[in-house]
């Protein structure tokens, strides 16, 4: 049963992002915590035991969900980095009681498995059966709901129209949930020149469990609809439109549960972007009550089923998509920009593919370029 949306924060042990969230605290009015429990495993980090006291507290309130970051849910290779992840996360539930646990959807870029940020995948039936195949394999280490968060980037319209069936195509065999990142939207708005009612119709509403919202930044192409690109870069306060899609998501996601505030530390290093954290978080907090105030509660929520978790005896796995994903993570890693790319992915097995690459918008593929050099 839930008796209202959950306001919520992001919180890692980062020293900027706790200084920013620490009036929150204190002031309760943090109703949910999103912890992206791998991050510290990518990094041989251990919890220290003030910050575990403070996850203890939101896990016994039934008020914790998990984030994960690294896992790279559709690698066409099986990894024992990803084999060693979900040993962790089957670990941690045994300390920390999860709401739920999501990943990303996509790939990660480059070769270390700790290095990346996930970029699209062909909507194709061996993607899907990967992709199926490796949420089933999060649901059995988590014992919990599970789900997928939608993916800013796109390489072609295209692909943002496929998503959100793409995601509850995945999802399925899992009963699993969508989170729906707002910001990852307005920028799909923004880089294909789509309007919200268009794009939101394109999701299976009723599957959104969580919404993030975040900031981002505006990066400047000559071959962009409106001469630039929205990046996710989640280094910037949540923009005015980003609230106004809040307020219609709430009215469209019948069994949403947490709607989480993300920013990253790096972007809260100053006095004034702390405060504007925190004005961010009251703005939306305050939309969230508003729409509480106006409706029935409580709601019943889909629990987790384990008897529906089918998994097979060994991992998917498609040695040409691997082949083709390290391709393409090479290729972006090392060109110069869209041009340098499309040229040398013609001279390989993506070439006439179901990646499509000839449709590939340049803007986008410059994105991806600057996206994979960042992680490298």
């Amino acid at each position: 049963m839930i008796e209202g949306i959950i306001p919520s924060i992001a919180c890692n042990l980062d020293a900027d992002m706790l200084s920013a969230s620490l009036p929150l605290f204190e002031a309760g009015v943090v109703g949910g915590l999103e912890w992206s429990f791998d991050a510290l495993h990518a990094r041989n980090y251990q919890v220290p035991d003030w910050f575990h006291e403070l996850l203890l507290a939101y896990s016994d309130a039934e008020r914790l969900v998990g984030h994960g970051v690294f896992f790279s849910l559709f690698s066409g290779r099986f990894s024992e980095a990803q084999q060693a992840w979900l040993k962790r996360l089957s670990a941690l539930t045994k300390v920390y009681q999860f709401d739920h646990i999501t990943e990303h959807f996509g790939f990660m870029t480059g070769q270390d498995f700790h290095k990346g940020a996930p970029l699209s995948v062909p909507y194709t039936p061996s993607t899907l059966a990967i992709g199926r195949d490796r949420i089933s394999r999060i649901a059995d280490a988590a014992q919990c709901p599970v789900g997928l968060e939608n993916l800013a980037f796109a390489y072609d319209l295209e692909e943002v129209k496929i998503q959100g069936r793409f995601l509850d195509e995945l999802l399925t065999p899992v009963n699993g949930f969508i989170i729906l990142d707002l910001h990852n939207l307005y920028c799909q708005l923004h880089n294909f020149n789509l309007d919200i009612a268009t794009l939101l119709a394109l999701y299976p509403l009723d599957k959104v469990r969580e919404i993030h919202i975040s900031g981002g930044s505006w990066e400047s192409h000559p071959q962009a609809p409106f001469m630039k690109v929205r990046r996710d870069t989640h280094d910037d306060a949540v923009p005015a439109a980003v609230f106004e899609l809040l307020r219609m998501a709430l009215a469209q996601c019948p069994n949403l549960k947490f709607v989480v505030l993300e920013q990253l530390g790096i972007a809260l290093s100053s006095p004034a972007q702390r405060v504007q954290f925190q004005q961010d978080f009251n703005t939306m907090k305050t939309i969230i009550e508003q729409y509480n105030r106006q409706q029935q509660w409580p709601r019943d929520i889909a629990a987790f089923r384990a008897d529906q978790i089918q998994l097979a005896p060994a991992a998917l796995s498609d040695e040409a998509l691997f082949a083709q994903q390290q391709i393409i993570s090479h290729i972006l890693e090392t060109a110069s920009d869209h041009k340098d790319v499309i040229d040398k992915m013609q001279h390989t097995s993506l070439a006439g593919s179901d990646w499509h690459i000839e449709n590939w918008h340049p803007a986008m593929v410059d994105t991806a370029i600057h996206i994979a050099q960042k992680w490298k």
